[in-house]
């Protein structure tokens, strides 16, 4: 079909929301920006831009494999109308675009990549103010699962990692969204690893990942890093005293055992000559001759001499011990002055900053990486990493029995407030909680959890508060839940690591697309499903998995379309006039 159809002029899709989402890829510039990325694979009747935009199509309309896009009961690559929609004449067969992902590079890869995240920027720009009007930007961090079959040999750089709580072949996807006003949530950045990727790695990149897309970042707290610093200086002069403590050490042991050794050359020298004198006399040795006493007296030495060699490989050890603790005190001292002077130079060019806060599970609560965040600028909100924290909370609460508050249908705590811990710089509220596990039928058992804050709030003065809006980061868990059942991002549908993290961030512009065309719509017409205009939960398994493969009808005028939803489709009575045009309140960003 021409792209040059005349007004009025009809046409037929199985796919009728992506039809619509055209419309506003049009109006966001989609087609435009990836018909610019260039490209050396040749052209014979599509060009190598226009398959990669088929797949971004595919991914909209959430199919598991490459090869549905031919293969499906209603073929992507037969659907005209949907050509047209995305300014396309027609689609390639599914081996073309294979090929065509195949063959990407890492810097096209990252074009592409860039073109939906310019065309996205103004949506998450307007609910960045929109979030900062209300509260501090809440930020939620996680590390998915991508696992692919063991006995695969055709995914490249995958490896071995827990995943599910089983070792696993796959990758790993780092993602970074944000709560937002309008659409629920959003998500920001997600990032491609290899499967021996883990959480406690991934913290600072997800932080920055979500203030590139942000365009915006916290005041780095650098007024705590400095006394930070400061109190490093004792722990550092106490480290020197000990290596110089050890350094004497070893001397002194040195020195002893050179006068053992020149004692010991001494008397083995006696010892050798009396034996030459008695072999001359052919004297024998008897138990209390002068040679048996010499002999006896160069046994003496020898044992002296091996305890002066241990002596020397203990104070030796000793010595290098303490050396390594002190070059890494001094390294630790040089990372944080070298992090200062970057923090110091990003406030003074961070003319307006924002409040935010981070939210993570306890794969990322680490000591360093929480420390870490907090000069950063953030609020934190998280679990103490593997057993961190377990016996401190456990010593803690054992005289506050009669403390423990009701958090939860199964669930208590208790918390404590300002926590200054022996092996962390700044004061934490930490929270206890106990779990009641089992059935009526079993006896209940008790599992215990570390909650972790750093922030201006008081949440040890609500403990069912702080316990729920932690919980709440199980947004971006059902986020992780949604790009693969709705997006089937669990199908590697590609075998280069290019095409691969191109596919993880078609998946979640195609998340945040869906939402974005929700409200859009909704706003021009007036006969879109009740439940499609909770701008917050628009049913976005709906509208991929029903919406995007049910048939309608296509009438042309210029530029906009008007949608019927066909008699098989559950939708069969509605309509939509959709028109190529949008409008939304830019942000300025400073």
């Amino acid at each position: 079909m021409s792209k040059n159809i005349q007004a009025g002029a009809t046409q037929e899709t199985d796919h009728a929301m992506l039809v619509v989402w055209g419309q506003l890829a049009h109006c966001m510039g989609i087609p435009q920006a990836f018909a610019e990325v260039p490209m050396s694979q040749k052209t014979v009747i599509h060009t190598p831009q226009s398959k990669v935009l088929e797949f971004l199509v595919a991914t909209l309309a959430g199919l598991p494999y490459a090869k549905d896009i031919s293969r499906a009961a209603q073929p992507l690559d037969q659907d005209q109308a949907v050509a047209r929609a995305w300014g396309e004449s027609s689609w390639a067969e599914c081996s073309g675009v294979s090929r065509t992902l195949h063959s990407l590079t890492e810097t096209q890869a990252t074009q592409f990549a860039t073109s939906l995240d310019r065309a996205t920027q103004p949506w998450i720009d307007q609910e960045v103010q929109l979030a900062l009007n209300q509260d501090p930007i809440e930020l939620d961090g996680d590390l998915s699962p991508r696992p692919v079959s063991n006995g695969s040999q055709t995914y490249p750089g995958s490896e071995y990692g827990y995943m599910s709580d089983c070792l696993q072949l796959g990758y790993q996807a780092a993602m970074v969204s944000m709560r937002s006003p309008t659409y629920g949530h959003l998500g920001l950045s997600v990032t491609h690893h290899s499967g021996k990727t883990v959480s406690v790695t991934q913290a600072e990149g997800l932080a920055l990942e979500a203030e590139r897309r942000l365009g915006r970042r916290p005041m780095r707290r650098t007024d705590l890093l400095e006394q930070r610093i400061q109190k490093m200086d004792p722990e550092l002069e106490k480290r020197k005293a000990t290596v110089a403590d050890s350094l004497q050490n070893l001397t002194k042991t040195q020195v002893a055992q050179f006068e053992v050794k020149t004692q010991h050359e001494e008397f083995a020298r006696n010892l050798a000559e009396l034996e030459k004198d008695y072999q001359r006399r052919n004297c024998p040795e008897r138990p209390n001759s002068q040679l048996a006493q010499v002999r006896q007296r160069v046994g003496v030495w020898q044992l002296r001499l091996v305890r002066c060699d241990k002596a020397i490989l203990h104070a030796e050890s000793r010595l290098a011990k303490q050396q390594i603790r002190l070059a890494d005190w001094e390294s630790q001292k040089t990372h944080l002055h070298l992090r200062l002077k970057r923090f110091l130079s990003e406030n003074d060019a961070n003319s307006n900053p924002i409040s935010a806060i981070f939210r993570f599970d306890a794969g990322f609560g680490n000591a360093d990486n929480l420390a870490l965040l907090i000069e950063m600028g953030y609020e934190i909100y998280s679990k103490p990493y593997g057993n961190w924290l377990s016996g401190t909370l456990s010593s803690m609460s054992a005289n506050r029995s009669a403390d423990w508050q009701p958090v939860g249908k199964n669930a208590e705590m208790i918390a404590w407030k300002a926590v200054q811990l022996q092996d962390f710089p700044y004061p934490l509220d930490l929270g206890y909680e106990r779990f009641w596990q089992g059935t009526q039928q079993s006896q209940p058992k008790l599992a215990f959890s570390g909650l972790i804050h750093f922030g201006v709030r008081n949440v040890t003065a609500d403990l069912p508060g702080w316990f729920h809006y932690y919980n709440a980061r199980q947004s971006i868990e059902a986020a992780n839940k949604e790009s693969k059942q709705v997006f089937e991002v669990h199908h590697i549908k590609v075998r280069s690591r290019p095409a691969m993290r191109l596919q993880e961030h078609f998946a979640l512009f195609a998340a945040n697309f869906v939402r974005f065309a929700a409200v859009w719509l909704s706003n021009q017409c007036i006969q879109v499903p009740d439940n499609w205009k909770e701008n917050t939960h628009p049913a976005v398994k709906e509208q991929v998995k029903v919406g995007a493969h049910s048939p309608a009808h296509i009438e042309w005028f210029g530029s906009d379309c008007l949608l019927r939803f066909a008699q098989r489709s559950v939708y069969i009575g509605r309509s939509f006039l959709v028109r190529r045009q949008v409008a939304i309140q830019l942000s300025l960003r400073i």
